[in-house]
C-alpha cells in the first residue's frame, strides 16, 4: 500500500480550507484518510499552516511521500528541516528529486536484466 501526505479541500464553494491528511495513494481526493496532520487555510492573510510535526515526522519516517504542495507546507513548518537534520540531506531530498531518480534506477536494473 503506497501512502501519501496530501491534502483534503474541505470549506465551502469558492472558499477552500484544507486538512492535510495521510491517505492511502487510491483513495479520493476527499474520500477515505488514515489520520489528520494538521490545516492550511490559503485565503487567511498571511495563510494559516497548522501542522503535528511529529505525527508529520513519524509518517515520513515510515515511508509515506508527501505531494508537492505538502512538501512546501512541511517546508515551511520546519518538519522537513527536523527530517533532513536527522537522516541527512540525501535522505531528504526534495520528493520530486526522489521521484526523477526511481525510475533511472529501475530502468537500469531493467536493461541489464535483459543484457543476461
Amino acid at each position: 500500500m503506497s501512502v501519501k501526505i496530501r491534502l483534503m479541500r474541505v470549506g465551502k464553494k469558492k472558499q477552500p480550507t484544507y486538512r492535510v491528511v495521510v491517505a492511502d495513494s487510491r483513495s479520493p481526493r476527499d474520500g477515505r484518510f488514515i489520520e489528520i496532520l494538521g490545516q492550511y487555510a490559503p485565503r487567511a492573510e498571511p495563510s494559516v499552516v497548522k501542522i503535528d510535526g511529529d505525527r508529520a515526522l513519524a509518517w515520513i519516517e515510515k515511508g509515506a511521500q508527501p505531494t508537492e504542495q505538502v512538501a512546501k507546507l512541511l517546508e515551511i513548518s520546519g518538519v522537513w528541516e527536523q527530517y533532513r537534520a536527522k537522516h541527512g540531506a540525501a535522505a531528504a531530498a526534495a520528493p520530486k528529486a526522489r521521484a526523477a531518480a526511481a525510475p533511472s534506477a529501475a530502468a537500469s536494473t531493467v536493461a541489464s536484466g535483459a543484457q543476461e
